[in-house]
């Protein structure tokens, strides 16, 4: 999705709300896509929600950390709006009530319909948790990458002439700027000789996981357990494994659950190695070993992430640092289905997530944590907390 200067700025917005006036957006929006305004009142559940848990990760999000990920600037009302939760949460403790006054006082709430839908769509992620060792050997053989000195991550306003407009990232030469080898040729040893390897894991099956989830957890031969922070990619487009499994082999796309996909994967290396290798994208990242076992792992705004509160959004379509209420009723990974109307805050983003109302749901670390996240691709209402 683009958000190119040619967007309109604003879309009307007025579907039967007799109290509200039309208004537009103050924010853009690619075509075809809807904001309703809508009052806090209007939200069945905001009353019953603890958004003092969202307040603090709101307020936490002050903090200047350089963002993994670029993602739209922050605008200057959200920044002057979490430096009020800032200065709240320094007076002590922030009660449920005070947070729900607090983003009504200060936010407006605009419910997102992309173009062709009345609702948002959301998966799930967690942080994975695997063996692994910081020397190879024949228990393990497939390496982790720290991120290369010569990958250069594309900014939206960057233009690289002669480049194909679908890459994220490029290779910077003597020549000038250069595709970044893809995933085969890495696995070939384009990277070889320099000194990359961070780690080894016990298959390709196992990176694959972690790439695709961004972060991760590798407990080593002596018990201890390194953390694992994404620090870019190579830019090239990333390729749904589970869609192709799903189309060649004929199981129905509800069925094809990230525990089913792996499954296939260990079953058959041959297979694994080719069909990983359909996914070109490939993603490096940097050990982390003074983060806290406790906390979640660093998010694309910078921050730790907190277990089904916070989300991953389309980085193109909204700023980190976004509150945003969620009403979808989703697998609990018991067998059972709950709902979750509750409000998150956008810290992460997705090569995958891409939309205005696309989202993909934090669920926490673990194996648990991980067949939950993988039965997750269900309809959601998605609605913006936008500062007034």
């Amino acid at each position: 999705m683009s958000r190119g200067a040619g967007l309109a700025l604003a879309l009307s917005a007025a579907f039967g709300l007799a109290s509200m006036n039309t208004m537009a957006a103050p924010f853009p929006l690619p075509d075809g896509a809807r904001a309703e305004p809508l009052t806090a009142s209007a939200l069945d559940g905001w009353a019953r929600d603890d958004q003092a848990k969202a307040f603090a990760i709101f307020a936490k999000g002050c903090m200047t950390e350089p963002p993994l990920r670029q993602a739209l600037p922050l605008p200057v009302a959200l920044a002057n709006v979490c430096e009020k939760a800032k200065a709240l949460a320094a007076g002590g403790t922030v009660k449920p009530e005070q947070a729900r006054s607090f983003f009504e006082q200060n936010f407006s709430f605009w419910r997102i319909r992309p173009a062709g839908s009345e609702t948002g769509f959301t998966t799930g992620y967690f942080e994975p948790e695997f063996e692994g060792s910081l020397t190879r050997s024949d228990a393990f053989p497939t390496p982790l990458y720290d991120r290369p000195k010569d990958l250069v991550t594309r900014f939206p306003e960057d233009e690289w002439p002669g480049l194909d407009k679908a890459l994220s990232a490029a290779r910077r030469t003597a020549r000038g700027l250069e595709p970044f080898p893809d995933r085969s040729a890495i696995e070939a040893g384009a990277l070889d000789g320099q000194g990359l390897e961070i780690l080894w894991l016990r298959d390709p099956v196992d990176r694959f996981v972690l790439q695709v989830q961004g972060s991760g957890r590798v407990r080593l031969p002596d018990g201890s357990v390194t953390r694992l922070v994404y620090s870019g990619r190579n830019g090239r487009p990333y390729t749904s494994l589970g869609r192709v499994l799903s189309q060649r082999e004929g199981i129905p796309p509800e069925e094809m659950t990230m525990d089913r996909l792996i499954a296939r994967l260990k079953a058959d290396a041959t297979f694994a190695r080719d069909l990983i290798r359909l996914n070109k994208s490939f993603v490096f990242f940097t050990r982390r070993d003074d983060l806290p076992p406790e906390a979640g792992p660093i998010g694309g705004a910078g921050l730790p992430l907190t277990p089904m509160r916070s989300i991953a959004i389309d980085r193109t379509a909204w700023p980190y640092g976004l509150p945003v209420w969620i009403d979808a009723t989703i697998p609990d990974g018991k067998g059972s289905e709950e709902r979750l109307a509750r409000l998150m805050i956008a810290q992460d983003t997705g090569s995958a997530i891409l939309g205005p109302a696309r989202m993909d749901l934090f669920v926490g670390s673990g194996a648990a944590a991980g067949h939950r996240a993988g039965l997750i691709r269900h309809p959601v209402a998605f609605t913006v907390l936008w500062p007034r």
